[in-house]
């Protein structure tokens, strides 16, 4: 008869009930009871648990004790079956080996995927469970464990029935016994193809990635939120010399960029990786043969769903040549200023355009000499300085610059303005009064808007010019003067001397060095110097600290046809910096509308629509006179305009008062 489970493994009752109480009792693994040789302590504990309980002794009958036995051993087997069902049904292959390491119990999934026997797998070793690849390191790892004691985890690919090899973990623990010694270990092992074909999936992804990354001839660099270095593409690692390790380095940024650099822009870079938002600075990188080169540099952040930054990706330009483009330029301009300076002049002329550079140059050519110079330019382009340069820089520069602009004064006192009147020249005239061509005497004398002077003044100004000489208004004494003229108009004279409203013969005396200042719109490179030229000289007037001014604006400013020129922008930039709340300058745009289109010049067609208009009015007046122009019926009368200019005009205007009277 073959012996029950219980007497194969030993389960007999050969201890007393003292010697089942005095028995320590040790807590094993729940599995430990699927195992024959292994569950007999926990089996016989309880049983003598029980026995103790019922208050049995060794003195009980042999039948009584057989009876109890064959109850006992239905229940355990009855135990051992519930259980291996439970570790049949966890979702993962679960194993136990003894304490050398041989296999004793493999629950259902490892005989199903195996397609093996228990006693096949016995020899896994030898076997071709395991990958070829994979199994001198499993049996190392499994040896190093068994010698030492001590759990492992590790990754290893396991051959499937259908011969599919598939990745798993595998994790072993020991269990001891109450004096430390391994009695079992127990291995789980859980499949996780997908998560490594995922992971290979997305390490090729990457590396696809980082090939393309380094095709980029561009510094280029991923950081973790913190902005610590994570990888760098080739270009990166040859530009600099360095390793991928040196660049993660706490170091990095102190060994690559420029240490002037590195203090100016590390408060700025904290607080924009702080911020999370996007950023871009200049900065001089250092190459692998130690010179330094400039780098714009844009900083970009990849955001997981909370919107948190997770990565920043920095990517560098190169923009060494058009530093130095600009240091050239900068340079250029700083020689042209010193020149300038020398001779104190141009404090306020700020450019560095071809524009401008041609005007300078002419400015400089002209100076020295005494030379009548006539400046054209559309309103607010900054004239009056160019003459003032001029003067500046001429002989006459320790001696007085007089301005005079024709269209602000009347043009029934222009002439005493320019020329002087002596006491009781017209009513008003209380005193003997010197005029701006007196003043300017040895010096230079400005006349703004000449286009604007009566015909009268005209013929005087051409004396000036030709003869040195003028008389006051009211007086007969003729003075002579040592006076440089310089003109400035922004309207078309040469069409205004064929409308006859301009002497030709002044007009060619001033016009003997002309000299056209360019409108704002041809000197767009000269915007941002002149923004940021007026921005401090106007936050320094406000007290104002601005230290940036906004990108945005400075496109908008360059885009904008600035219909008023230098004036425009200049007022637009005091308004702004009043304006202006923290450190970084801005422009509304709304104050910059792009219905203003630039500033026509004056067109003889324009001119000769006004002087038509004139002339009609005119000879109506004086058909209605019956050709009379004086008297209190006459046409001056009807027109309200002063006899002598009513004559004049019929003259400029080539009218035949008789034919019409």
């Amino acid at each position: 008869m073959k012996p029950s489970y219980a007497a194969r493994s030993g389960l007999v009752c050969r201890n007393s009930p003292s010697e089942v109480l005095s028995e320590r009792l040790e807590p094993r693994p729940v599995s430990e009871e699927l195992k024959p040789g292994h569950t007999c302590r926990v089996r016989q504990v309880s049983y003598n648990l029980r026995m103790a309980s019922a208050g049995h002794d060794s003195e009980r009958s042999p039948q009584s004790v057989a009876i109890e036995r064959k109850r006992n051993e239905a229940a355990l087997q009855q135990s051992e079956e519930r259980f291996r069902r439970i570790v049949d049904a966890i979702p993962g292959m679960v194993c136990t080996l003894n304490a050398a390491g041989g296999v004793e119990l493999l629950n259902r999934q490892v005989l199903e995927y195996f397609g093996k026997t228990a006693e096949e797998l016995k020899n896994w070793a030898t076997s071709d469970a395991v990958h070829p690849d994979d199994l001198p390191r499993v049996i190392d790892t499994w040896k190093r464990s068994i010698e030492s004691g001590q759990p492992y985890v590790l990754e290893l690919r396991q051959r499937r029935a259908d011969g599919v090899y598939r990745w798993f973990q595998s994790r072993a623990f020991p269990a001891r016994d109450t004096d430390g010694r391994i009695t079992t270990w127990y291995m789980l092992l859980t499949d996780i193809d997908d998560r490594k074909r995922a992971e290979e999936k997305l390490q090729q992804d990457e590396q696809e990635l980082r090939q393309i990354v380094d095709t980029i001839a561009q510094l280029v660099v991923f950081l973790s939120p913190d902005g610590d270095a994570l990888y760098a593409n080739k270009f990166t690692l040859e530009y600099t010399g360095l390793s991928l390790e040196d660049l993660k380095a706490n170091d990095f940024r102190a060994r690559v960029f420029h240490p002037d650099d590195v203090e100016r822009v590390r408060e700025e870079r904290r607080k924009a990786l702080l911020r999370g938002i996007p950023f871009e600075n200049e900065q001089r990188a250092r190459r692998h043969d130690g010179q330094y080169r400039w780098f714009f540099i844009r900083y970009n952040a990849l955001r997981d769903e909370q919107g948190r930054p997770i990565r920043w990706y920095a990517a560098g330009i190169d923009i060494e040549d058009r530093k130095q483009a600009e240091e050239r330029t900068q340079q250029e301009n700083v020689a042209l200023r010193e020149q300038i300076d020398q001779v104190l002049m141009f404090e306020e002329i700020v450019g560095s355009s071809p524009a401008l550079k041609t005007v300078l140059s002419s400015v400089v050519k002209v100076a020295p000499t005494d030379t009548t110079v006539l400046i054209t330019g559309e309103t607010g382009t900054g004239k009056e300085l160019i003459a003032r340069a001029i003067h500046k820089a001429s002989r006459r520069a320790s001696q007085a610059f007089i301005t005079v602009n024709c269209a602000a004064i009347p043009s029934s006192l222009i002439g005493s303005e320019l020329f002087g009147h002596e006491k009781g020249a017209f009513t008003g005239a209380l005193q003997r009064r010197q005029g701006r061509f007196e003043l300017a005497h040895s010096g230079t004398i400005f006349l703004d808007e000449i286009g604007e002077l009566p015909h009268e003044t005209q013929t005087a100004l051409l004396r000036v010019l030709q003869e040195r000489q003028f008389e006051r208004v009211g007086g007969n004494r003729v003075l002579s003067t040592d006076v440089r003229v310089i003109a400035a108009t922004n309207r078309d004279l040469s069409a205004a001397v064929a409308s006859g409203t301009f002497r030709a013969d002044l007009f060619y005396r001033l016009n003997v060095f002309p000299l056209h200042v360019p409108p704002l719109r041809n000197r767009k490179e000269d915007i941002p110097m002149l923004v940021e030229y007026f921005v401090k000289r106007y936050a320094e007037k406000a007290g104002k600290q601005i230290s940036k001014i906004d990108k945005n604006t400075l496109k908008l400013c360059q885009s904008y046809p600035w219909p008023g020129n230098i004036r425009e922008l200049q007022n637009i930039v005091e308004r702004s910096v009043i304006l202006c709340t923290g450190d970084t300058f801005w422009i509304d745009e709304a104050w910059l509308s792009n219905q203003n289109a630039p500033r026509p010049e004056s067109s003889a067609s324009l001119t000769q629509n006004l002087q038509n208009y004139e002339k009609e009015l005119i000879e109506a007046a004086l058909a209605e006179s019956s050709g009379k122009v004086a008297g209190a019926s006459g046409a001056a009368a009807k027109l309200g305009i002063p006899r002598s200019t009513l004559d004049l005009k019929i003259k400029q205007l080539n009218i035949k008062k008789h034919a019409i009277s």
